[in-house]
C-alpha cells in the first residue's frame, strides 16, 4: 500500500502539469478561431524546427507571385516573429493564471538540536508538516479568479492579434498605393521632359520665348523632384510592410506587390447593423466587462478576508533523548489588533466603482468610434466612386476632344502635353481616394472588433498637372 503512494503523487503532479498545457492549447484554439472566422487566415504557432521549415516553404510559395492583402495577412499570422512572441507571452500569462489557482505546497520543517550537558549529549529532533487552511477554504474563489485571468489573457491576445492584422492591411494598402503613384509620377516626369525638350528646340528656331521655355523647364524640374519623393515613399511603404511581415533579407528581396488596389465594393454597409455588431462583439467591451465582474468578486472576497487573512495548521512530531515522543498540531491565526480591514474594504469598493464607470465609458466610446469609422468608410467610398466614375471619365473626354482639335490644327502640342499631365494627376487623385477607402475599410473592421484606429484624414490636393504652366502662346 505504501509503495503506491509515491506513484499516486507523481500521477497527480503530471495531471496538474497537463492542465496548464491544456489551457494554453485552448487559448490558442480560441485565437485560431478568431483568425479563421474574422481575420481571414489560420493562426500558426511555430514551436518546432520542422514547423518553421514548413512555414518558410509556404511563405516562399506565396512570394512567388504578387502579394495580395489576404496573402500578407496569412504570412503575418503564421510567420511574423512579433506574432510568435505574442503567442509565447500569452502562453506564459496563461501558465501564471493556472498556477495562481493551485494551493500552495505544504511546508515541511525539520529541526535537529544538540545539547551538551553533564549527563552527556542530548539530541532533540523536531518535524512539522503544515498547510494553509485558508488557501483550501478559498480554493473555489481562487479557481474562479484564475478563470477570469485566463479570459482576460485571451481577450488581450485577441486585441493584439487584431491590431497586427489591421496594421498589415493598412501597410499593404499604403505600399501598393505608393507603388501606383510612383508609376504615374514617372509618366508625369516623362511628359514634362518631353515638353521641356520641345520648348528648348522651339526657342532655338525662334518660335518660343525664353519665359515660355523657362516655365516648361521649371515644371520638369518640379516633376523630377516629385518623382524622387514618390519613389522614396514607395520604398519606405514597402519596407514598413516587410517589417510587419517579419521577412528576412532574402525573402524581402523577392516581395512583389500588385499593380493596383482591389476594386471598390458595390454595396454600402448599413450603419445600424454595423453599430449593433460592434456593441455585441467588440473585444475591448468584453474585456472591461470581464474586469468589472472580476472586481465585483474581489470586492466580495475582500469583505471576507479584510479581517482574517490567514489560517495555518501544522502537524508536529518531536523526539528528544531520554524523553517520550511528542505528537500534536499547531494552529497559526493572525489577530486583527492593528488593522481591522477598513482600508482594504474602502479600496476594493473604490476600485469597483472605477471599473463600473470605466465599463460605461468604454461602451459609449465603442458606439461613437464605430459611428465615426462608418462615416469615414461611407465618405471615402463615395469619394472614390466619384473619382472613378465621374472625374476620370470627364478627363478622358477632355483629352479625346483635345486630340480632335489638335488634328484639326485648333490646338497645339503643348496643350496636349498639359492635358496629359492633368489626366495623370486625376488618376493619381483617384488612386489616393481608393487608398483612403481601403484604409477606412481596415479601420472600420478594427473598430468592429474592438481595436480602434485613428480614422482616415481626408486632405484634398490638386492634380499635379494643374500646377505647372502649359506652353501657351
Amino acid at each position: 500500500m505504501r509503495a503506491t503512494r509515491p506513484f499516486a503523487t507523481l500521477c497527480t503532479s503530471l495531471l496538474l502539469a497537463g492542465c496548464a498545457t491544456s489551457v494554453i492549447e485552448d487559448n490558442f484554439a480560441t485565437l485560431d478561431e478568431l483568425g479563421r472566422q474574422r481575420l481571414g487566415s489560420e493562426l500558426r504557432w511555430l514551436r518546432t524546427d520542422e514547423a518553421r521549415r514548413d512555414m518558410t516553404q509556404e511563405v516562399d510559395q506565396l512570394l512567388a507571385s504578387p502579394l495580395g492583402a489576404d496573402a500578407a495577412v496569412r504570412i503575418a499570422l503564421g510567420y511574423s516573429p512579433a506574432l510568435q512572441a505574442l503567442l509565447a507571452d500569452a502562453a506564459a500569462a496563461s501558465a501564471d493564471a493556472t498556477r495562481s489557482a493551485r494551493i500552495a505546497n505544504p511546508v515541511f520543517t525539520f529541526e535537529r538540536l544538540v545539547r551538551d550537558g553533564h549527563d552527556g549529549r542530548e539530541l532533540e529532533i523536531g518535524r512539522a508538516l503544515g498547510i494553509s487552511l485558508f488557501d483550501i477554504l478559498l480554493l473555489p474563489a481562487r479557481r474562479e479568479r484564475a478563470a477570469q485571468r485566463q479570459e482576460a489573457t485571451r481577450l488581450q491576445a485577441s486585441v493584439a492579434l487584431v491590431t497586427l492584422v489591421t496594421d498589415v492591411r493598412r501597410a499593404w494598402v499604403r505600399a501598393v498605393t505608393a507603388k501606383q503613384i510612383a508609376h504615374y509620377q514617372q509618366d508625369v516626369a516623362s511628359a514634362a521632359e518631353a515638353a521641356a525638350e520641345l520648348a528648348r528646340r522651339m526657342q532655338g528656331v525662334g518660335n518660343f520665348s525664353r519665359l515660355q521655355r523657362a516655365r516648361e523647364q521649371a515644371f520638369h524640374a518640379d516633376a523630377v523632384a516629385e518623382l524622387a519623393r514618390a519613389q522614396q515613399h514607395a520604398a519606405a511603404a514597402r519596407e514598413a510592410l516587410i517589417r510587419l511581415l517579419g521577412l528576412p533579407t532574402a525573402q524581402a528581396a523577392r516581395l512583389e506587390l500588385p499593380e493596383r488596389l482591389p476594386d471598390l465594393p458595390t454595396v454600402e454597409r448599413d450603419e445600424k447593423e454595423v453599430t449593433q455588431a460592434a456593441l455585441d462583439e467588440r473585444l475591448d467591451v468584453r474585456l472591461v466587462r470581464a474586469d468589472l465582474e472580476a472586481t465585483a468578486r474581489d470586492l466580495g472576497l475582500t469583505r471576507v478576508t479584510s479581517v482574517v487573512n490567514g489560517l495555518h495548521i501544522a502537524g508536529i512530531d518531536n523526539r528528544e533523548t531520554g524523553q517520550s515522543r511528542q505528537r500534536g498540531f499547531e494552529v497559526e491565526l493572525p489577530l486583527p489588533l492593528f488593522d481591522f480591514g477598513d482600508a482594504s474594504r474602502a479600496g476594493a469598493e473604490a476600485r469597483y466603482l472605477a471599473a463600473l464607470n470605466r465599463t460605461a465609458q468604454v461602451g459609449a466610446d465603442a458606439a461613437s468610434q464605430v459611428r465615426e469609422s462608418h462615416a469615414a468608410w461611407r465618405t471615402t467610398w463615395t469619394l472614390a466612386r466619384h473619382c472613378r466614375e465621374e472625374i476620370v471619365p470627364l478627363r478622358q473626354t477632355i483629352s479625346d476632344e483635345l486630340v480632335l482639335q489638335y488634328n484639326g490644327m485648333l490646338a497645339g502640342v503643348f496643350e496636349l502635353l498639359a492635358d496629359a499631365r492633368s489626366r495623370i494627376g486625376s488618376v493619381i487623385q483617384t488612386i489616393e481616394a481608393e487608398r483612403d477607402f481601403w484604409l477606412a475599410d481596415a479601420t472600420l473592421e478594427a473598430a468592429l472588433l474592438g481595436t480602434p484606429v485613428a480614422p482616415v484624414s481626408l486632405q484634398g490636393r490638386p492634380p499635379p498637372g494643374d500646377a505647372g504652366g502649359g506652353g501657351g502662346r
